[in-house]
């Protein structure tokens, strides 16, 4: 029996990672493979049993690790998103949410004969979305700023809402009577808001306090804030049914808004625990169910499904966003966002269990209902939200674009060419006179320092997807490559060499973790680039043919070129580097400089 337990967690472990990892490679929403996985690790093969391996523990287990994931869903949201958005987001998560509820609850009533009361509990839950599927999804799509902060802030806001909103059906449901029900409602809310924003602000201000009076040890950082995120959470619970998930939300707010220490660590930590949680949780959760209560071959349930996703959506959308600033397109994709994720998923098998405890009937079916409403609405926004971004003119497929962290004169010179072949140019400069030049030249440039917080807020990265960082202060560069790695992820962004690799690498060397990837050359250094701009080097391009290869380039130029961009056929800008250069090909652009002998310059 212990064995078969072993072997049960080693496929939770295994197949939730797989999958992960599958649906990076093949460019598919995690949660879609997550739910496969379950299935082929459950009712399929036998191999995981999830209530015999965790038995009572389960449901404990799942509520504490989603309290963790929205946790982390709350760092991610930033107050300054809601300056220019925040009536959007508030409609959305009241008026939003009241059709949602209502018109799912009728659509599962008359569609899928699910009674009134357990329709409505159903329509609670189906209100939520949730971090676990909506940040992946932008991260993939990326569409443009403010229409990406306002479906972040719902789908991450309306979990604790949604959550909570199921209570309160679910205590009227078991109530004697309206009244009594009623009173309870009232009392729950007032009690869920006081103390889920009192506990959640105190769990923050103490992990605060510790951090910034140094009171724990670097090691101990992220196990000290995850146990302050669970005693919070318990603390919570305890007081008021499931208003754990609003303290955990606000903690993780308040602590992402805060100014007086740095949370980068627990942040990273974070999210690294979340893919192991999401990836775990979707697992032991669809491993559960029995494919035969799924009802898949039901016409009526799928009918359901696209209800929600043509009908209910659309319309929470259209009356929650009346008379505000956003144009058709916008209005159209934040219509076409809304799938469910591991927070429907653990709420509603836990109000299945305790419906069937009191005696109500077909509560399982609610269940394999909302498992449906998961795969179909996870395999349609999730396999079309980039096509319909890009249809809607809302992102860019692939953003090839460059962020370049410098504006020195051959910076511009190459930022102006690549402008001209099409690409999405943005320069950042603490010098205002490289400002000023760069914008005289058509370039869109920033005065700001690349370390600024408040650059993240102001810098414009629709079509951008790449960061160089180029000025002439080595340390700044890597710093701006570990500053932008999560905007761009680490294979993204690039600095110059600090020093000449080819002479210097054994008396100075750099931690691989502690920068980007350099750039161009192994002595491509700033004032090796400085020098070759100013004294007798030009910025060239040279197309590729069968017979005109980049050996034959190099010839032509005696080997004294660096090459510092290549544009491939299909119009993808690749970036040469010392780690990893790019290979060219007949058909493909090179841009670089060269060192002429007979050049006559100034």
């Amino acid at each position: 029996m212990a064995e078969h337990d072993l072997i049960g967690l080693g496929a939770i472990i295994v197949f939730g990672i797989m999958a992960q990892w599958l649906a990076w490679r093949l460019h598919l929403p995690a949660i879609l493979l997550l739910l496969i996985a379950g299935f082929v690790a459950g009712p399929l093969t036998g191999v995981l049993h999830p209530d015999e391996v965790f038995g009572d523990l389960l449901f404990p287990l799942v509520s504490v690790s989603v309290a963790i994931i929205l946790f982390e869903g709350g760092l991610s949201l930033k107050i300054d998103e809601l300056k220019k958005v925040g009536t959007i987001v508030r409609n959305l998560n009241t008026i939003g949410i009241v059709i949602t509820w209502i018109t799912s609850a009728f659509a599962a009533h008359y569609l899928c004969g699910v009674s009134f009361d357990q329709a409505f509990l159903l329509g609670a839950i189906l209100v939520v979305s949730g971090p676990t599927v909506i940040i992946p999804l932008l991260r993939q799509v990326r569409p443009k700023r403010d229409i990406g902060a306002i479906i972040k802030w719902e789908g991450i806001v309306n979990d604790p809402i949604g959550a909570f909103l199921a209570v309160l059906v679910f205590e009227v449901l078991i109530s004697s009577g309206m009244s009594s029900g009623t009173t309870i409602v009232v009392l729950n809310v007032v009690k869920v808001v006081v103390f889920g924003t009192l506990i959640g602000l105190a769990g923050a201000g103490i992990i605060v306090i510790l951090l910034r009076r140094y009171l724990i040890p670097d090691f101990l950082q992220n196990s000290i804030a995850l146990m302050v995120v669970v005693i919070s959470y318990v603390a919570t619970n305890a007081i008021v049914s499931e208003g754990g998930l609003l303290a955990v939300t606000i903690m993780g707010v308040a602590l992402a808004n805060q100014k007086f220490t740095s949370i980068k660590e627990i942040t990273e930590f974070k999210e690294d625990l979340r893919v192991i949680l999401i990836s775990s949780l979707f697992i032991i959760l669809a491993a559960r169910l029995n494919l035969d209560d799924l009802s898949l071959a039901e016409p009526n349930n799928w009918i359901f499904v696209a209800v929600l996703i043509l009908v209910v959506r659309p319309l929470a959308v259209a009356v929650s966003t009346l008379g505000s600033r956003l144009n058709l397109r916008e209005k159209l994709f934040i219509g076409w966002m809304a799938p469910r994720g591991i927070v429907a998923a653990a709420v509603i098998s836990v109000f299945a269990l305790r419906l069937a405890e009191r005696g109500f009937e077909n509560s399982d079916r609610l269940v394999s209902l909302t498992f449906m409403v998961i795969i179909g609405t996870v395999a349609v926004y999730g396999l079309s939200a980039p096509f319909v971004a890009r249809l809607l003119g809302l992102a860019k497929p692939n953003p090839q674009g460059i962020l370049f962290a410098g504006a020195s004169p051959g910076i511009r010179e190459i930022a102006v060419m690549l402008k001209d072949h099409g690409y999405r140019i943005a320069l950042v400069d603490s010098n205002w006179a490289q400002v000023i030049e760069a914008r005289n030249r058509g370039l869109t440039a920033y005065y700001a320092s690349i370390l600024s917080e408040e650059l993240m807020n102001s810098v414009d990265l629709d079509g951008i997807g790449k960061l160089l960082a180029v000025t002439p202060n080595a340390e700044v560069n890597a710093l701006a490559t570990l500053h932008f790695e999560d905007v761009f992820g680490r294979g993204e962004v690039y600095q110059l060499p600090p020093y000449n690799l080819s002479r210097d690498s054994d008396r100075i060397r750099m931690p691989m973790h502690l920068r980007g990837r350099f750039l161009f050359g192994r002595d491509a250094t700033f004032k090796y680039l400085r020098d070759i701009h100013v004294k007798n080097g030009k910025l060239k391009q040279s197309e590729l043919t069968e017979k005109f290869n980049f050996e034959e380039l190099l010839i032509k130029y005696e080997n004294r070129i660096l090459p510092l961009f290549l544009i491939k056929a299909s119009g993808r800008l690749e970036v040469f580097t010392v780690d990893d250069p790019p290979f060219p090909r007949a058909g493909d652009t090179v841009l670089h400089f060269t060192a002429e002998e007979n050049d006559n310059r100034a």
